[in-house]
């Protein structure tokens, strides 16, 4: 029995520290999710760089399960239980740089499957470094000069709208020097000068009951992570009616079905040409190597610090008022850059790969 236990520390100790060598690996090469899946007869570490999944090792089950009970223990959840999804979390220190992970398991044919989210809290996206073109960044820039409305960045999960948010109130901390208040589920990234609050239903915090408390907290620019009910986006748009500047997400595929989103919401009509200042819709697209002639090798996309910028469609100004007289169903002609024209104007420069229209259809 002595013996037995003797031959099982170096085990555990191994896989601590491969653990500890997973983590880093991500941070050191900026991997945004580490995918640990179960198979037949062993299992495989992917990570995600960019849009693209990359096979890192192949290990056996027995290890896979050990490393995924690891990882469950430090994020607080059952390691026992393996026969419904759960959720953890974790704030660690690489390199005197803190990090959050979020775990993720799924229970699967074969096995468990765990993702981890990795999240390093004191990277922010410089502003030079937000959109693929400088233009649209002053853009946006400008649209936080307004001292009260709504403004919504719209776009699928994994479109960069967070990064462009935690960048955006940044710059204005420094430009303004405003009081801004945020309110997430979860809070993604610790930033200095803003208060953060996050959403916590087990203690009556939800995004309604929350944006009713920052409202009294003299806050100039609000952060709602999201508009996902009647509720929020209800009391969103009366907090923009009171003199504060709202910035919130949504989940629409471009610009103009935010208006619907609002209206299928319950927002009417008049309080959405009031409240409403911009829309913007964005997507994060592959920069083109410099150094590959045609699609970047694994270990260039490794090493390279940019990998990926943002392209937006913007609607504010006189376009906004034509696409929202469109929606309630009057005959206007408007114009406007959208997405795929971002897009194809940077292909057209050189930055993007011709394979970053696929998707978009094709031109009338």
């Amino acid at each position: 029995m002595y013996q037995k236990e003797k031959e099982e520390i170096p085990i555990v100790a191994n896989i601590e520290k491969m653990a500890e060598q997973l983590i880093r690996y991500a941070c050191t090469y900026r991997v945004s999710d580490v995918h640990v899946i179960p198979r037949e007869e062993d299992a495989v570490i992917q990570v995600r760089l960019g849009k693209e999944l990359m096979v890192k090792e192949v290990m056996s089950k027995q290890r896979c399960e050990r490393l995924i009970a690891h990882f469950k223990f430090l994020g607080g959840m059952d390691i026992g239980e393996k026969r419904k999804p759960q959720s953890g979390s974790l704030t660690v220190t690489i390199d005197d740089a803190p990090v959050s992970l979020r775990f993720s398991t799924l229970p699967t044919f074969f096995d468990e499957s765990l993702v981890i989210r990795v999240l390093l809290q004191n990277h922010v996206t410089p502003l030079y470094q937000l959109s693929l073109f400088p233009s649209t960044t002053r853009k946006l820039i400008s649209l936080l000069k307004h001292s009260h409305g709504l403004i919504i960045f719209t776009g699928p999960t994994g479109s960069g709208k967070t990064t462009t948010l935690y960048t955006l109130l940044n710059e204005s901390k420094k430009l303004f020097n405003r009081n801004i208040i945020t309110l997430e589920d979860p809070i993604e990234r610790r930033s200095e000068g803003v208060l953060q609050v996050q959403v916590n239903e087990k203690a009556g915090i939800t995004y309604a009951t929350g944006l009713r408390a920052i409202l009294r907290h003299d806050p100039d620019i609000i952060m709602v992570g999201e508009i996902r009910d009647d509720e929020t986006a209800q009391i969103a748009v009366r907090a923009s009616l009171t003199g504060h500047l709202v910035l919130t997400t949504m989940h629409t595929r471009d610009a103009p079905g935010a208006i619907y989103r609002l209206l299928e919401f319950g927002v009417g009509f008049q309080e959405i040409e009031q409240t409403l200042v911009a829309v913007a819709a964005q997507r994060l697209v592959d920069l083109q190597c410099p150094f590959c002639t045609d699609v970047c090798h694994p270990l260039c996309r490794k090493m390279r610090r940019h990998r990926q910028a943002s392209v937006y469609e913007l609607l504010y100004g006189k376009t906004l008022n034509q696409v929202m007289k469109g929606a309630r169903g009057e005959e206007v002609s408007y114009c406007y850059a959208t997405l795929r024209d971002a897009i194809k104007k940077g292909i057209a420069l050189g930055y993007l790969y011709p394979q970053a229209l696929d998707g978009w259809g094709s031109d009338e």
